[in-house]
């Protein structure tokens, strides 16, 4: 862990121990913004005690984090371009991730500070892209320089499309159990239920299967929110300490053979469907090895792309033989041809041949998609124990304030079944989205199918927040960015 300092100096050491503290500030700060996605049902159906909750949730977080792979982490980190990514110098880079930190953490500060259920996937992805095109614009270059746009929009629709369909299952879902379980007592509110019996808990299967989804929730958030906060770790480390972070130095000859192989294999389906890709991938110039550095990524240059790969790592066994530079250009060399064959897997090819360009996608960028154990566990940490802090404000908001009455057990049931179902299916694909936007919109969901009524002023203040959080923070993160470089960035 403490071989990233050698060779950075005293104050771009202290610059890099800050930026990580920022980011995990920023997770701590996520923790208890969004505890209220995952215990407020409960609390409100008095499935559990308000401590016993947001104890389990925190840990529930922690093992998210720490069993959720790194799927998402890398959406978040490819929302900058490649050669932005390596293509700034050292001082930009530094501006660069302290604005969109600042950015961050200031807008789901406010928001939490006034209880409002805003979005930190949508906090953070619009800080990224703030940055990103405040960059472009100092450089003169188009947009696309500076932010990812295929990525971005892949995203804005995930986060975009996720509420609407938590709003529209999870009314389905209670709809069903009303059918199903008909007169039921789970369908009464606890104050309802206190009236007829004089019991305020749910009845037993009811409870469990309220702890199990709150549980459901707490997991696929840490695994979904924990991965944002591992890829911006990854962000300032790839930025401020390329020589030691642009590849995973731990990575063995056998990792760079299966690397290398996984390149060879690509090129062969290429070469096997020449007509299908040839749109694509340019065949009318010789496949030859590169000795300059690559200025740009264009997929019409792939196959000297994958040459000069194959060359660069047939000439060492481990990583840690290469210099710097050559470091920085075997990543950006794997991500390049990663790109390129992300595109051409969308291309109507042979299922097969589809299926190996996955599993080759996957084992050429095993060493450069990667995370240290230490920010793993650091990241779960800080989401774990921000979940058990500061939570009150916004359980309130979903709890109370979503509906005009009380909330039943089966909406809870409801609610929480469609959160954790949406956001682990969400996780599994490398999709980020907003457990805050489909916890709450699957709460006013069962609101609607239990005819019980919205409160307006509430909706109003949320969609409000869903729809200002993106531009505003861009601008924020951008502000600061150009304000910054011209202070200090020469």
């Amino acid at each position: 862990m403490f071989e990233m300092f050698s060779g950075l100096g005293l104050w771009w050491s202290i610059g890099l121990v800050l930026a990580v503290f920022f980011v995990l500030a920023y997770e701590f700060i996520n923790g208890f913004h969004d505890t209220a996605n995952a215990v407020a049902t409960v609390i409100y159906t008095k499935a559990m005690p308000a401590h016993m909750a947001v104890v389990a949730s925190g840990l529930f977080n922690f093992a998210g984090v720490m069993l959720g792979g790194l799927g998402v982490a890398y959406a978040i980190v490819h929302l900058l371009p490649i050669d932005l990514l390596l293509g700034m110098d050292s001082t930009q880079g530094l501006i660069m991730v302290f604005s969109l930190l600042f950015s961050a953490i200031v807008w789901n500060l406010g928001t939490w500070y006034f209880g409002i259920p805003a979005s930190s996937s949508h906090t953070l992805i619009g800080s990224i892209l703030g940055v990103g095109g405040a960059y472009a614009l100092i450089s003169h270059q188009p947009l696309k320089e500076g932010i990812n746009v295929g990525k971005a929009i892949d995203i804005m629709l995930s986060l975009i499309i996720s509420p609407t369909v938590g709003f529209i299952i999870a009314a389905l879902l209670l709809f069903a159990m009303k059918r199903v379980w008909l007169g039921s007592k789970i369908h009464k509110t606890p104050e309802e239920r206190l009236l007829v019996d004089g019991k305020k808990h749910p009845p037993f299967w009811a409870r469990v299967t309220l702890i199990c989804s709150a549980m459901g929730v707490s997991f696929v958030h840490g695994s979904n929110d924990g991965q944002k906060g591992i890829g911006l770790v990854m962000l300032v480390l790839i930025c401020m300490a390329p020589a030691y972070f642009a590849l995973d130095m731990n990575s063995r000859s056998y990792d760079l053979d299966r690397t290398q192989d996984a390149n060879q294999r690509i090129m062969e389906i290429y070469q096997r469907n020449q007509e299908q890709v040839s749109h694509l991938v340019n065949f009318s110039v010789p496949a030859k090895a590169q000795e300059e550095l690559m200025s740009h990524c264009a997929a019409g240059e792939a196959l000297q792309a994958m040459a000069t790969l194959d060359k660069r790592l047939g000439q060492v066994r481990t990583y840690e033989e290469m210099n710097l530079v050559d470091r920085r250009e075997v990543r950006r060399l794997l991500l390049c041809i990663d790109d390129t064959a992300r595109k051409v897997s969308k291309l109507p090819l042979p299922a097969k041949e589809l299926t190996d360009l996955a599993k080759w996608r996957k084992d050429l960028t095993a060493t450069a998609e990667y995370a240290p154990t230490w920010v793993i566990v650091s990241i779960a940490l800080a989401l774990g124990c921000g979940t058990m802090v500061g939570w009150r404000r916004i359980v309130y908001t979903v709890g109370e304030k979503i509906g005009s009455s009380g909330m039943t057990y089966s909406q809870g049931i409801a609610a929480q079944i469609t959160a954790a179902a949406s956001i682990g299916i969400a996780s599994l694909t490398g999709m980020p989205v907003s457990t805050t936007h489909i916890l709450s919109s699957a709460v006013a969901g069962t609101m609607v199918a239990n005819k019980s009524g919205l409160q307006s002023q509430t909706i109003k203040t949320i969609l409000l927040a869903w729809v200002l959080t993106l531009p505003l923070t861009m601008l924020l993160s951008g502000g600061l960015f150009l304000l910054n470089n011209h202070l200090f960035g020469g």
